[in-house]
């Protein structure tokens, strides 16, 4: 199984990053073939809602020229799709929603019908603040024919602070296991 873990954070070596690290070492322990992508590392336009992308005669691909076509090809090329995101204002990073938005293409296509979408997420508040950011990516994984393969959530807010959490770290590693 290929795994694709989209970053949405702008820290480097931050809580969201350290928590895929581990879940991608268990799934490359179980010989899966594991890859991260940090979106802040790309220039990604916003959605012009041009709707070029619904078209067939398009072949329903979107009309922007940017990073997202390489960004698109990793996406079809995956089988699980890691949706890597820190909380802000309850919901993703602003590069996050960007990146979401830009996915419209595949509403039309279904590229991305039977994929298993996953969500990885450290927040200040912990859990309890995390319904809203569930909420849309499991209706956007609906939407997009995708198939919701969970959760990961965890209470850490500075840079960091997830490391001296090895039952996090643990709980990330055995959840690549488990992929």
């Amino acid at each position: 199984m290929r795994v694709l873990a989209v970053l949405g954070s702008p820290r480097k070596g931050g809580n969201t990053e350290i928590l895929v690290d581990e879940m991608l070492k268990g799934a490359e322990l179980k010989g899966h073939i594991a890859e991260k992508m940090r979106l802040y590392d790309y220039e990604i336009l916003p959605c012009m809602d041009c709707r070029g992308c619904k078209k067939a005669s398009s072949g329903f691909t979107c009309a922007l020229s940017d990073a997202m076509s390489e960004i698109y090809a990793r996406l079809e090329g995956a089988d699980l799709i890691i949706f890597a995101t820190p909380i802000y204002w309850y919901g993703p990073t602003a590069k996050m929603k960007l990146f979401i938005d830009r996915l419209r293409p595949y509403i039309a296509s279904r590229k991305l019908a039977g994929k298993k979408g996953l969500v990885v997420t450290p927040s200040e508040e912990g859990e309890a603040c995390c319904g809203p950011l569930l909420q849309m990516f499991a209706m956007s994984f609906d939407y997009l024919g995708m198939v919701n393969a969970g959760s990961l959530l965890a209470q850490a807010y500075e840079k960091g602070e997830i490391k001296k959490m090895p039952g996090e770290l643990e709980r990330a590693r055995e959840m690549g296991l488990s992929l």
